[in-house]
């Protein structure tokens, strides 16, 4: 059994203990080994703004990397709202980037947890113009600074 068959496994569990009724198809994209949910009650699995989805990926992350402690991150999605999300996320880290490129003002984000964080990181990290650097602390949300580079 895969590492993503063991998560399948683990998140109809989960969501079946919960009272939900769902389909879950896997995807093998770009960011990795996704899990999209589909369901009736999508607004209740994602939550108010994508928090609820968040918990249920850690948690799923969290229980296959016991079972297998070598699993890659699995993504877990509802409705495609992840995905959705993460590109208007990125489209205004770039049009920010941009202003910095003009202005050479830094700008901060939102605060945002490591997973996102991760995706701003990745995004710049090939731009000669733009770095990023995180806020210093134990936070689990930190804001990201796009400033020029040095």
């Amino acid at each position: 059994m895969t590492a993503l068959d063991q998560a399948r496994q683990i998140l109809e569990n989960m969501l079946g203990y919960l009272g939900f009724f769902v389909t879950i198809e896997e995807d093998h994209g770009p960011e990795g080994p996704t899990l999209q949910i589909l369901t009736e009650d999508s607004e209740r699995l994602i939550g108010k703004r994508g928090e609820v989805l968040d918990d249920i990926q850690y948690l799923v992350n969290r229980l296959l990397m016991r079972r297998l402690p070598d699993a890659p991150r699995i993504r877990v999605d509802v409705e495609f709202y992840r995905s959705m999300r993460e590109d208007k996320m990125l489209e205004r880290a770039r049009e920010l980037a941009e202003s910095v490129k003009a202005t050479g003002t830094p700008v901060a984000l939102p605060p945002m947890n490591s997973y996102y964080r991760r995706l701003i990181h990745n995004a710049f990290v090939n731009d000669p113009h733009i770095a990023t650097e995180s806020d210093k602390g134990d936070d689990r949300f930190k804001r990201i600074t796009l400033k020029l580079k040095a």
